[in-house]
């Protein structure tokens, strides 16, 4: 009996969201996009290749 019930509440659910529109707030999305901040997620994930040569696993490491 509990099926039919859940169903009928998903399709409703899914309904509602499909055809759900909120208001587009423009002058705070133009403020996102032309703010000085970049926020560029390539960027900002990538760093360059560490060399072996360039760790030093410790300050005295000259000293061996």
């Amino acid at each position: 009996m509990g099926r039919g019930r859940q169903k009928a509440k998903q399709t409703k659910v899914a309904r509602g969201l499909k055809y759900f529109s909120p208001e587009t707030d423009y002058r705070a999305l133009e403020q996102e996009l032309t703010s000085g901040r970049r926020n560029d997620v390539v960027t900002d994930t990538r760093r360059a290749p560490v060399e072996e040569d360039d760790i030093d696993e410790s300050p005295w490491a000259d000293e061996r």
